[in-house]
């Protein structure tokens, strides 16, 4: 089959839309970025109205720039913020609570309640996950908990719920299907991905209607057509759905068991292909499923840290020391090093390996000598840092050695940031021509799916290194490095976590 595929990548700060050639060949791009909603100290929200009008902006720019006519797309893939917990009427398609996005930490007492009730085993054996107010399910109880009226929709089946993917899938489809993919599906802490099912005791658990839940299918099939999308015909396949960072691993072409990715985008994201085995991880990393394609489920090892290209936000709206993200680096560079100044960006609390949603990020070794360029550098550092804590607790789970690490995702731009991680992790650091890897993983599941890829081999063909990062620091100054952060993370943790 000939054409071009649309792949849309609805983010947390915006959406992305990227036209691709029959090839693979990045056609056309474009971002469109949207407000994001802090009610309280600790709670994120998404107004969707306002996220549908981003994609909708960026979908017309994006074929603007691709010149290609909306006619010649053949197939759409999508890739999506995870666990980003969205609820609507059946019958409307219009929301009604604001989406809860994953950042948000407002369920974090009663994921305590629930690990103080023994559930922690039950919820991570079956799906891979701890108990963290970072997946969809206690958010989907805070919501029907709230307001008395949804609950007694959602127990009447009127209402829906879904991560980005399965709201967008119903708007781009004019309300046809209810579904998501099982890489979605899998960070709800209500699907079992063993037995890739939803699991009636885990919904009891979290008094989730079982009614609310989409249909869970693969990464690589046709779930609908358009109908009544602004831009675009209408019949056009929705082909090809993937969480963000599994579509990563995807578009990197992490198709062999050990192969791992990290994305640097408002958080760092780590995968490591686990093949056929879901790997349980001793170490606080998640156990995922990176794929379903024709039946068969490919798992993955998964950390997460929570603030990474987020953490340069702050200190451009925050602090104001830099007028734009990509400013950072020349700022960063005006220094031979932090001068002992580290910071740790829990601003959200901590992920994996530690879990600790109640810490707060920490500025340490401060001077009247610290400049601006000195937090700046910390801030990278602080990033690279939390990345190489990940990798560590994924080699040590999975037991292969990581030989190298393929990095995407804005912040994989910063040549001062990859140097950095490379000389962490003391292994080299490769970055492909397009980082828009996210975006391309959604592509080529799409293309897949009605037959512009043939096989793996062709999107393999499509993959393209631009640059590799090459460690350079000595063990014994890297050594010094992780202490002074460990030191750090340690004051940064509250006592509960400890």
């Amino acid at each position: 089959m000939s054409g071009n595929i649309l792949a849309i990548d609805q983010g947390t700060t915006g959406s992305t839309v990227v036209v691709l050639s029959p090839e693979g060949r990045i056609l056309g791009k474009a971002n469109r970025e949207f407000p994001q909603h802090y009610p309280k100290p600790g709670w994120v929200e998404h107004d969707v109205t306002e996220i549908w009008d981003s994609i909708i902006g960026a979908l017309g720019d994006a074929l603007g720039a691709s010149d290609v006519s909306a006619s010649s797309i053949a197939a759409i893939g999508i890739t999506n913020q995870r666990e980003t917990t969205v609820l609507w009427d059946r019958a409307s398609g219009a929301a009604v609570h604001r989406a809860i996005v994953w950042q948000d930490r407002r369920t974090a007492d009663r994921c305590a309640a629930l690990r103080e009730a023994g559930l922690e085993e039950v919820f991570r054996a079956r799906t891979g996950l701890v108990l963290d107010p970072y997946f969809s399910g206690t958010k989907i109880e805070w919501i029907l908990n709230s307001d008395d009226e949804l609950r007694a929709r959602a127990n009447k089946g009127e209402l829906a719920f879904g991560t980005i993917d399965s709201w967008l899938v119903s708007r781009l489809s004019g309300g046809a299907v209810h579904i998501t993919d099982a890489t979605n599906a899998s960070r709800t802490l209500l699907y079992d991905i063993h037995a890739g099912r939803w699991d009636d005791e885990l919904c009891a658990h979290l008094d989730v209607p079982r009614g609310l839940l989409p249909e869970v299918r693969g990464s690589s099939e046709i779930y609908a057509k358009t109908q009544g999308v602004p831009g675009l015909p209408d019949g056009i396949p929705i082909a090809g759905i993937a969480g963000d960072q599994q579509a990563a691993l995807f578009g990197q072409t992490c198709f062999s068991s050990g192969d791992a990715k990290c994305t640097y985008g408002t958080g760092a994201f780590i995968l490591m292909n686990t093949g056929k085995e879901a790997v349980k991880s001793e170490h606080g990393l998640l156990t995922t499923i990176a794929w379903r394609i024709g039946g068969e489920t490919t798992y993955a090892l998964e950390g997460s840290a929570f603030i990474a290209g987020a953490a340069v936000q702050w200190l451009r709206d925050g602090l104001g020391l830099i007028e734009n993200a990509k400013d950072i680096e020349a700022l960063a560079a005006s220094v031979k090093d932090s001068d002992g100044v580290v910071f740790v960006p829990a601003l959200t609390g901590l992920g994996a390996p530690h879990w600790d949603p109640h810490a707060r990020g920490s500025i340490t070794g401060l001077t009247r000598g610290t400049t601006a360029a000195h937090l700046a550098r910390a801030t990278l550092e602080g990033i690279a840092f939390q990345v190489a804590d990940l990798s560590r607790a994924m080699v040590a789970d999975s037991g292969t050695s990581l030989g190298r690490l393929r990095v995407d995702g804005g912040a994989s731009m910063n040549a001062l940031l990859m140097q950095f991680q490379a000389d962490l992790l003391g292994v080299p650091v490769d970055r492909p021509k397009a980082v828009e890897t996210t975006a391309l993983g959604a592509g080529y599941l799409a293309g897949l799916a009605v037959g512009i890829f043939p096989d793996l081999s062709a999107v393999i063909k499509a993959h393209q290194i631009d640059a590799t990062f090459e460690p350079a620091m000595s063990a014994a100054v890297r050594d010094e490095h992780n202490q002074r952060w460990q030191d750090a993370v340690g004051r940064t943790r509250t006592r509960e976590a400890t």
